[in-house]
């Protein structure tokens, strides 16, 4: 039976790989994919305003439920009238379900069977998350798609320990899915690290509990690259074509193209904006860092390809300036256009996809990058 608030719609797939164009149905908007989704971790994009991000034609943007519940606390969130509401932004939103966070402060939390204590990072406090926490906090939140609890592993994890997660991620994806309440879309995220038989059981598994979407987990957290394409051809091929495919974490331009090779439709990231506060550039001939002495007097834009505000408006020379002289202008600037960098490239990627082109696409892009850029 088809949610007539959130379902996707595939339109076609390229004839010569797994890249897949369609729609993405949400109650704040149809979106076309492949699509970059900007990460807005406390309800704001860091240095971008909403209009900043209407402007660039971006989707859905994200935000992390484990830091929106220590500031300023889901119901909070929840009063203002949703996610939306409070930030203002008049397009679909996504909430990671604070799993990941289980990964990265995994010197400050203690994983049972129940969920997971966290040391607040803030002021030390305990905090507990479980799969029916989780989902209570993202109805609260009220976002138009919610995660499921999981456990984002290491890389690398023993086979015992990797079984394990996976076993668990599993129950969590279950109780998570019966404790759901709201006509939020719920994904289940596909867990197993670089082992192709757990990836396989997982993804499977998750199909068997039955979702809105599914996400691919504990993916570029550090891995060789070869075994980042592991993981994912390891997992979308048990994934239905009906759903949509969201691999978290991934914002660079190489890892993106492989991903999308091989059927993934959604990624978000928190790299294009920090890179860019430290004055790195994605343009169309690799990336660049705008602190470099050659561009004091180099009048030209970031990126001649580029439509972005940044590039339309200003010059390499003075995007320099403001930011050796530490002007908050530099930071937002700079973010703007690699995060309508990577909404293009995707823009770009759909039309290939559309054609029947997508690996020469793919292959004409490349010869542009070094392989250390990607």
């Amino acid at each position: 039976m088809v949610n007539d608030k959130f379902y996707f719609e595939l339109i076609h797939e390229d004839k010569n790989t797994k890249a897949r164009y369609g729609i993405l149905h949400t109650p704040h908007g149809d979106f076309e994919t492949p699509m970059f989704m900007p990460v807005g971790t406390l309800a704001n994009v860091k240095g971008i305003s909403n209009e900043d991000l209407y402007q660039m034609k971006a989707g859905v943007i994200l935000s992390n439920t484990y830091h929106l519940t220590l500031r300023p606390g889901t119901e909070v969130i929840k009063k203002a009238g949703g996610l939306s509401k409070f930030m203002n932004y008049n397009g679909p939103t996504l909430t990671d379900s604070g799993g990941f966070q289980v990964f990265s402060l995994a010197k400050k939390r203690s994983i049972t069977e129940e969920g997971v204590t966290f040391k607040n990072h803030l002021n030390g406090d305990k905090l507990f998350f479980s799969p029916e926490i989780s989902i209570k906090k993202q109805e609260e939140i009220g976002a138009d798609i919610i995660m499921s609890f999981d456990e984002c592993i290491p890389y690398p994890s023993s086979y015992e320990y990797i079984k394990k997660s996976v076993e668990r991620t599993l129950r969590w994806a279950k109780r998570g899915k019966d404790a759901k309440t709201s006509d939020q879309a719920l994904f289940g995220i596909v867990q197993g690290s670089n082992n192709e038989e757990l990836r396989k059981y997982c993804a499977e598994e998750l199909v068997k509990i039955g979702f809105d979407g599914y996400a691919i987990g504990g993916a570029s957290i550090g891995e060789p690259k070869e075994e980042f394409i592991k993981m994912v051809s390891y997992s979308t091929p048990y994934l239905p074509k009906d759903k949509p495919r969201y691999l978290m974490g991934v914002g660079t331009v190489g890892y993106i193209l492989e991903a999308i090779e091989r059927g993934v439709d959604m990624f978000d990231c928190v790299l294009p904006t920090r890179i860019a506060r430290h004055g790195t550039l994605m343009t169309s001939n690799g990336r660049i860092n705008i602190k470099n002495q050659k561009y004091k007097e180099d009048f030209t834009p970031l990126d001649p390809n580029c439509d972005c505000y940044t590039c339309k408006n200003y010059t390499k020379a003075y995007l320099r300036h403001l930011y050796v002289c530490e002007e908050v202008n530099a930071k937002r600037l700079l973010s703007y256009h690699n995060l309508r960098f990577l909404i293009k490239l995707c823009e770009d990627i759909r039309q290939a996809i559309k054609e029947d082109r997508y690996l020469e696409f793919k292959n004409e892009l490349i010869k542009k990058y070094q392989e250390r850029e990607f």
